[in-house]
């Protein structure tokens, strides 16, 4: 494929400078956004005929028609910035390989009485503010602690601290504890590392230096010291270096796809992979997740669900009715077909996965399991659709035993295409294990209601459709329930769930 001759004009441009640049298809559309410690090595990555490139990075550079840019001061300018380009544009690669369970979001709860600066997964609605997200947890951290040596703040409250910590005599902390900084001065300072995260790290400068002449006029010079220090700490941030200008974009999952190719002798590359697991307790509530990974990447729009039509504590029997399900006329002619199953677990949950396959009439589908004790690769002889390649399996330091009916791959657990297949298998579990937590969960509150004495099923329909659920009812105050049903039930009710939900008494010693 020949590289437009604008996109060459543009790669003869490109500064060696960290920035943000900007992928744009023949329509003048940002396909991808990403971030450069040097803009002219990064971006030029993209278009070396010699980089081994997986088909998801193959097919952006297709679309690829022509190329911008904004140049910054630092790498942890450019890590902010390209967080916000990504969400201001929204394009449609970086939505595609986006990953949410390795995005992270930085958690100041700058309103708190003892505020702390955080990374996590998961944004919460507790009036904390959220920055992000990131497509890199490490990389996000690595930026903190440089700010942290300019902007200092705390990470965590310890219960019953009385002393300025450790950190604070580092230069770390702001030493709330004892008094060494008062609250009103934290949060100022808090206030401008907001603002470099928002990415007015210039205006911030230009505010500290403002300050410290200030200081220096009416012959505060502690201060004015103070502040001339974190003036340059904020200056030598332009130097560090966070991200590897060697660093590429990482949609090839370390090339796990090729390696999956190669080892397994598939025909193509696996576009839609499906993974499969069971979910229950001792059966009951038994629930079955599909997940879909489109390119080697969570495609969550894909995800499925299937409820087992009897609860059955045999998870061969509920593995193959769920594939018997998903392999319907209907289900394909809804979803298509997967390119390669995936299903979490051994020997029997695989032997149950394709005979519901082949009683589909679907035998061309390539099948294997990765049994959890050893994340061992399970291949059922003649029937998985693979082409078991030796040699590969040896470059990957990997080896094989042999049943009369099963091939067992022992692969380190390093290795790009265990982490693939654990990744897929683990968001399956994850998947089924919230499913069966929700219908556990809504079968034991809606017990609840039908256990009261005294109250029968068309009480019970008011108070589901008067509160919308049993949280609902058992939220209510008990004067909108004697609204509803009357003061006589509402009283059964209201002093059935009080007692019910009553937190249990600590046994006696």
């Amino acid at each position: 494929m020949d590289t437009p001759k604008k996109v060459l004009d543009k790669l003869a441009e490109l500064p060696k400078q960290p920035g943000v640049y900007f992928h744009k298809d023949d329509k003048d559309q940002i396909i991808y956004v990403g971030k450069a410690a040097v803009l002219n090595n990064r971006v030029r990555q993209y278009f070396q005929k010699s980089r081994g490139r997986d088909p998801k990075t193959e097919a952006l550079v297709r679309d690829i028609a022509d190329i911008d840019w904004m140049v910054v001061d630092s790498e942890i300018e450019a890590l902010f910035l390209e967080a916000e380009m990504i969400r201001r544009y929204m394009p449609r690669y970086n939505i595609l390989l986006r990953d949410d369970k390795s995005m992270s979001y930085i958690r100041i709860d700058y309103d708190s009485s003892y505020p702390t600066v955080s990374t996590t997964r998961r944004p919460l609605d507790d009036k904390a503010k959220y920055f992000g997200p990131y497509s890199s947890t490490v990389t996000i951290r690595q930026a903190l602690k440089l700010l942290r040596r300019v902007f200092p703040y705390a990470t965590r409250q310890l219960s019953g601290q009385k002393r300025a910590t450790l950190q604070y005599h580092l230069g770390l902390d702001p030493g709330l504890e004892e008094g060494r900084t008062t609250l009103e001065a934290y949060r100022g300072n808090l206030r401008k590392l907001i603002a470099v995260i928002e990415g007015k790290s210039k205006k911030i400068q230009s505010e500290i230096e403002r300050d410290m002449q200030k200081a220096a006029k009416v012959q505060d010079f502690e201060l004015a010291a103070k502040l001339r220090n974190q003036l340059f700490s904020l200056r030598k941030l332009n130097h560090q270096i966070i991200f590897s200008d060697k660093e590429f974009m990482d949609i090839s999952k370390d090339h796990a796809l090729n390696e999956l190719v190669d080892l397994l002798g598939l025909d193509k590359f696996p576009k839609r992979i499906e993974g499969y697991d069971i979910s229950h307790m001792q059966g009951t509530d038994v629930v079955a997740s599909m997940v879909v990974f489109t390119n080697g990447v969570s495609d969550k729009s894909e995800y499925r669900k299937f409820k087992t039509k009897i609860n059955h504590n045999n998870d061969f029997y509920n593995m193959n009715e769920t594939l018997k399900r998903r392999l319907s006329e209907k289900n394909i002619k809804a979803w298509g077909k997967p390119s390669l199953v995936l299903i979490d677990g051994g020997k029997g949950q695989l032997d149950a996965a394709t005979a519901a396959r082949d009683e589909q009439g679907c035998q061309q589908l390539a099948f294997i399991g990765l049994a959890k004790r050893e994340e061992q690769i399970v291949i059922q002889k003649g029937r998985s659709n693979v082409n078991l390649n030796m040699e590969i399996l040896h470059k990957l330091n990997g080896f094989m035993t042999e049943t009369n009916d099963f091939i067992l791959l022992n692969v380190p657990h390093n290795t790009n295409i265990i982490k693939l297949l654990q990744r897929i298998r683990d968001e399956s579990h994850r998947f089924a294990v919230s499913y069966h937590s929700t219908l556990k969960q809504n079968r034991q509150t809606t017990s609840m209601l039908e256990e009261i004495p005294g109250i029968g099923p068309t009480t019970r329909k008011k108070l589901l459709r008067t509160f919308g659920s049993v949280k609902g009812v058992i939220a209510a105050p008990e004067s909108d329930i004697a609204a509803a049903i009357g003061k006589a039930k509402a009283a059964i009710v209201c002093k059935y769930l009080h007692e019910k939900l009553k937190p249990s008494e600590p046994a006696s010693a």
